[in-house]
């Protein structure tokens, strides 16, 4: 299919899920990094090192049930690094990445957990794509998969842990590893599935660093607000001018644009590269704008203090929507014109994580009038009945919490799980539905006041603060205990 074909495709397909009732869609994703919300499907990757070697299994389509169509097979990406390996005769350890809502390609060097930290471990690295995106398609493509209803089907979690589940079996079987144990490791909704594989396939993994997970923004454990509250906290903490100015902005933006060519006038005052059709698309930018400042507020930059510095040094004009432009300057930088569909536009992860939210993965997330942003409340019956006219099913609002857990999590898995790492930076929005206490002496928090969405797993760099080097060391630490602990069990076990 031509590139121009299948943008137009993802754009008809977008529009048709976001339709009726574009608010209770359009929400923060769970990208494990920045630029896979802004990736367009058709840019080639970087060039790889040749120290990842792709393969491919033949996985199978339905895990749990015994019709003929569950036998249908689809051909699943995975990548490994040998590079640091200390071999199989020596069982050394094997850190698996659990791919999310994405491509893999971005992950393999985006992610520097397992790279930095194989040559202390001497571990072989794999990371696995997630059915449905990139390579992994079980129907030919992405847009026949994702437009088809029976196919789409077997586009769930709990699919996807039991592909991970046989690829690592897989792995262990073709280089006779037996012996190695296995880390998995993963970001955002990859850190959910973390999680989640520690608890339902312990056989398999030994543990799990699951970061920025936010396995508890799920019915009501977590306020439907948290999200937005720390989004406004983290601009209040950076400058209490920005945020008064952001939390003003909202009611000056449809003030504006009611008026008489109020629209070609704010096209102006910002720059757009199209003309605005309304004051949504404006607001929308901006909220998004703002949210991923905050979520990926990564030091030695700090969006959110960019774009805080732009409002507060607004040099032309000190009228709020000077100081708001000035502010996407601060963040963006100096261009000819802004695309304010840059974040809506429509991708792979976006259409597909719409599929996945609108089935069980319904994190309800809102906010009241106690953020800087304007009111819009989840409201759960509008969401159902928007998901059901778009995809013919309903979400399954329940089902999360009823596989996985997440309710009362203190008590259930003080005794029953083992052997996990939840880490969370403060600063990161998602922060708000993660395990932020140590629940038992093995199933561990690790949360930092500054940190940032997924910051300890991305690769280390010279101008990291002491704080994350210290997070990140402390993780380590852990995992070595882990794999000591095992060792010691297996030698008494072959006595």
């Amino acid at each position: 299919m031509a590139i121009y074909d299948l943008t137009f495709y993802y754009l008809l397909l977008f529009l048709a899920i976001s339709n009726a009732s574009t608010t209770q869609f359009y929400k923060p994703r769970l990208s494990t990094l920045v630029r896979t919300i802004l990736r367009d499907p058709e840019v080639v990757s970087e060039t790889l090192s040749d120290d990842f070697q792709t393969f491919y299994y033949t996985q199978t389509l339905d895990h749990f049930n015994y019709k003929p169509e569950s036998y249908k097979t689809f051909q699943q990406r995975y990548v490994i690094n040998f590079k640091y390996w200390g071999g199989s005769n020596a069982g050394a350890p094997i850190f698996a990445y659990m791919g999310a809502e994405a491509p893999l390609d971005d992950d393999l060097e985006g992610i520097g957990f397992l790279n930095d930290n194989a040559p202390r471990f001497n571990a072989l690295q794999v990371y696995i794509e997630h059915r449905f995106y990139g390579e992994s398609i079980p129907a030919g493509s992405f847009e026949e998969a994702i437009n088809n209803s029976s196919i789409r089907g077997y586009f769930n979690s709990a699919q996807a842990l039991a592909d991970y589940a046989e690829v690592l079996r897989h792995v262990k079987e073709n280089l006779s590893a037996e012996s190695s144990p296995i880390i998995v490791i993963g970001g955002s909704y990859g850190g959910m599935l973390a999680s989640w594989f520690r608890l339902k396939y312990p056989h398999i993994a030994l543990g799990a660093l699951a970061s920025s997970a936010p396995i508890l923004y799920f019915e009501d454990i977590t306020p439907q607000n948290g999200y937005y509250s720390i989004v406004t906290k983290d601009f209040k903490e950076a400058s209490e001018n920005c945020y008064e100015t952001i939390r003003k902005s909202w009611s000056e933006i449809d003030r504006v644009a009611s008026e008489a060519n109020g629209l070609a006038f704010l096209s102006n005052k910002f720059k757009t590269c199209a003309k605005l059709n309304n004051s949504s698309e404006l607001k929308d930018y901006l909220d998004t704008m703002y949210t991923v400042a905050a979520q990926y507020n990564h030091p030695p930059n700090y969006p959110v203090t960019m774009v805080c510095g732009g409002i507060d040094g607004a040099s032309e004009g000190n009228d709020t929507l000077s100081r708001i432009f000035s502010g996407v300057v601060g963040y963006i930088g100096n261009r000819s014109c802004y695309d304010t569909s840059v974040y809506s536009r429509p991708t792979e992860t976006s259409v597909g994580w719409a599929w996945q939210r609108c089935s069980e993965m319904v994190m309800p997330i809102g906010r009241d009038n106690t953020t800087m942003f304007p009111p819009e409340l989840f409201d759960l019956e509008t969401f159902i009945k928007d998901c059901s006219s778009k995809y013919g099913v309903s979400p399954r609002p329940y089902w999360v919490t009823t596989y996985y857990g997440g309710h009362d999590i203190k008590l259930i898995l003080r005794r029953f799980a083992s052997n996990i790492i939840f880490s969370n930076g403060l600063r990161d929005p998602y922060s708000s539905g993660g395990v932020l206490e140590d629940i038992s002496a093995t199933v561990l928090a690790i949360a930092t006041k500054n940190g940032s969405h997924c910051l300890d797993i991305l690769p280390a760099d010279e101008t990291d603060p002491l704080w994350l080097i210290e997070q990140r060391e402390k993780e380590v630490t852990i995992i070595e205990g882990w794999i000591k602990e095992y060792y010691a069990d297996l030698a008494e076990m072959k006595q």
